[in-house]
């Protein structure tokens, strides 16, 4: 809803009954500071919070702040002619499952032939590093380039946020995924497990993922050029990936999305490397 700035924020953090006493108090300490200097970095700090035994250990909280109407962006006014853009790549989740995958040998075998290991390393710090993103700067820009409506990406997929959203609107409109921007080589690892989890679809999950922003045709190309503009945080980055049409208020990714590849930062692509896919041809913007 484009809000930046948040009065207070409290933490639920639940300690694992599976935990030894010496590695509660060596992990929880870091995970308490590590929540705290989030909040930091948002402008905000931890006022309290609970914490509970479980079989899991567990971290969350919840934010809250007072605005005025003028503050914040009803979800609801997409029409169409409107672009979609996205503000993290995809993937988050392929990337840590075949980080996980390096140390078991049948798993790694599955996808050997795509990805080297040193591209599954990089592909996981890109995903560690999305997800250690805050969408502050994202959410600051949707009011200064008069956004329509948006929602974060998470555990139901690009598609099934974008489903949700769609169902809001004020009018009837569909939301079209043409392109799937996702983290290097991802897309080929998933291909190789026979389209797990559903990232070529758009239904794959996300942690921390980013913003999906319903914007004027005319301001989509500037927002996504000022969130990379110098000054910003380093490696922040959009993309348009759909369009807004007349239709019955859902959602769909085409029969064939274009899929950009996102390389790590820093880190290009070896043109040669296992499953790189050959150049695609130019395509016209929206």
């Amino acid at each position: 809803m484009g809000v930046t700035e948040c009065d207070n924020v409290l933490m639920l953090l639940s300690v694992s009954q599976r935990m030894t006493e010496e590695e509660r108090d060596k992990v929880m300490p870091l995970i308490i500071q590590g929540f705290r200097d989030a909040a930091e970095d948002g402008g905000t700090s931890v006022t309290g919070g609970q914490t509970v035994l479980n079989p899991w250990v567990i971290v969350g909280g919840v934010a809250t702040a007072v605005c005025q109407s003028s503050e914040f962006i009803m979800p609801d006014s997409a029409v169409p002619g409107d672009v979609l853009v996205l503000t993290k790549p995809l993937g988050t989740h392929m990337a840590v499952t075949a980080h996980q995958w390096l140390d078991i040998p049948e798993r790694w075998n599955k996808i050997k032939l795509v990805v080297t290991r040193e591209e599954v390393e990089l592909a996981y710090q890109e995903a560690v590093s999305s997800m250690a993103t805050l969408n502050r700067t994202a959410a600051g820009l949707m009011r200064a380039f008069g956004a329509h409506a948006a929602t974060d990406v998470t555990g139901f997929g690009v598609l099934g946020h974008a489903r949700a959203l769609a169902a809001q609107q004020r009018l009837d409109v569909a939301f079209v995924i043409h392109n799937l921007p996702v983290i290097a080589k991802m897309a080929a690892v998933s291909k190789a497990c026979g389209g797990r989890g559903g990232l070529l679809q758009g239904t794959a999950p996300e942690t921390s993922g980013g913003l999906l922003v319903v914007l004027p045709r005319a301001q989509a190309a500037r927002f996504c050029a000022e969130l990379k503009a110098p000054g910003r945080a380093e490696g922040l980055q959009a993309w348009i990936v759909g369009v807004v049409e007349k239709g019955p208020r859902g959602a769909r990714v085409i029969d064939k999305p274009r899929l950009i590849e996102v390389p790590p930062r820093g880190a290009p692509l070896r043109p040669d490397s296992p499953g790189t896919p050959p150049p695609e041809p130019p395509r016209a913007p929206f």
